[in-house]
């Protein structure tokens, strides 16, 4: 009842609304692009390829079924993804970008644009590795051929990152985000199906998928307590008298939180693997198949190199976000310190030391859920369910940031939100 509460009073705040039903709007363009078919391509070639049980399937995950359907939204949004990754470690390491991106929203904007060529030239790369890769699935195969079937592909993804772009900025929440949130979640009914079908089979027993659910139920309780658990540094403010007024002496805390990455370190790791796999996979050489395979999701090569990602990211993108020396200036400044710490350089120190030990918690569970944990079910049920842990993550970390941003709208208003 106080969620359906809560979701009427959202509705009530039309500036939310209108965001709220944008937002949808741009899912049901999403969803009709998906069946648009990039022509003169033979999509039942893709589609057995794709049952094989090859990464293609996670890519077809991400992109909603758009890869089986050879679709114009066939890449995703993969490239813009990978871009993104290129441009955020060009910013550390290149002193001119460092400073273009503390110029605030003007360089902010040209960073973005920098992201957005990057992101046609990858596009470009990859959509041509695809089409003359599968060009057997072409049914005029040539270079005209396989150049149109690359510009449709490239135009497809540059047409995704525009429409995350306007989620961002008209609708709520993440819009690439939310792009890969609807399109696992458009994949659910046919999970669901499939299930059914090999229970009726006698493929599964029941007990498999009860064992199934219960792991699923708490993998998400695991989740949300990891994504919503935070360790609070107590920081006290010294008085201050100003003019006949008395400020400060109060106490409060700095909120370190142990996922403050969210969901992007796995979506990272799994754009980067599957990148140069899906580029071997159309070549048809020796070594590139070999890489190919070395590559195959189920491989110990693939979920080491999986781990490592997601931990490199998850402290990477941690300290893009939180900067220590940053915060302890701030208390400095205004007078805060932490309890039996001098204010600066010791403090910066010791919230550096929080930060590296809270954020291996973090990133061992995100490695765990995503690149682990999945093997071991399927093993155990009986379910081949190898992208589920990435899905799950995926849904409950991008459902948990939109609600967190619903919650603003809310309680800007005065409305009680969905979380207390």
């Amino acid at each position: 009842m106080r969620f359906l509460e809560t979701l009427r009073s959202a509705f009530r705040i039309g500036d939310l609304r209108r965001r709220i039903f944008f937002t949808l709007w741009m899912f049901v363009v999403f969803r009709i692009g998906v069946h648009i078919s990039v022509p003169g391509v033979d999509a039942e070639v893709i589609a057995d390829l794709i049952a094989e049980g090859t990464l293609l399937g996670l890519l077809d995950l991400f992109s909603g079924g758009a890869l089986k359907a050879f679709s114009v939204f066939a890449m995703s949004i993969t490239p813009y993804i990978n871009a993104s990754i290129i441009m955020q470690l060009l910013t550390v390491v290149i002193p001119s970008l460092e400073q273009l991106a503390k110029e605030g929203d003007e360089g902010r904007r040209k960073i973005t644009q920098y992201t957005r060529y990057g992101t046609v030239v990858l596009a470009l790369i990859q959509a041509f590795g695809m089409s003359f890769g599968l060009r057997h699935a072409i049914i005029n195969p040539g270079f005209l051929s396989i150049s149109l079937v690359a510009l449709a592909l490239t135009a497809g993804t540059v047409f995704l990152m525009w429409l995350g772009e306007q989620i961002t900025e008209r609708g709520i929440g993440n819009g690439i985000s939310l792009i890969i949130f609807a399109g696992i979640v458009s994949r659910t009914p046919e999970g669901l199906v499939n299930l059914w079908t090999y229970l009726t089979a006698g493929v599964l027993n029941i007990f498999n998928l009860l064992l199934l659910a219960i792991v699923a139920l708490a993998a998400i309780g695991a989740v949300v307590l990891v994504q919503e658990g935070q360790r609070r540094v107590p920081v006290q403010y010294a008085k201050r008298v100003k003019g006949r007024r008395m400020y400060g002496g109060q106490t409060t805390h700095i909120p370190v939180r142990i996922n403050s990455a969210g969901v992007i370190p796995v979506i990272f790791a799994t754009s980067v693997l599957a990148f140069p796999a899906t580029i071997a996979q159309f070549i048809p050489q020796p070594w590139a198949q070999a890489v190919a395979a070395a590559l195959d999701f189920r491989s110990v090569l693939y979920i080491s190199l999986n781990v490592l990602l997601i931990v490199f990211f998850t402290y990477f993108y941690t300290a893009i976000t939180f900067n220590p020396v940053n915060v302890a200036n701030d208390l400095k400044k205004w007078g805060g310190f932490v309890p039996g710490l001098r204010p600066g350089r010791p403090t910066a120190d010791h919230l550096q030391r929080i930060l590296y030990r809270i954020t291996l918690v973090g990133a061992i569970f995100l490695a765990f859920v995503a690149a682990v944990m999945p093997v071991g079910v399927a093993e155990v049920t009986g379910v081949n369910i190898y992208f589920g842990g990435t899905a799950l993550l995926i849904l409950v970390g991008v459902a948990l940031e939109t609600m967190k941003q619903i919650e603003v709208h809310l309680i800007m208003r005065h409305y009680q939100g969905f979380m207390r």
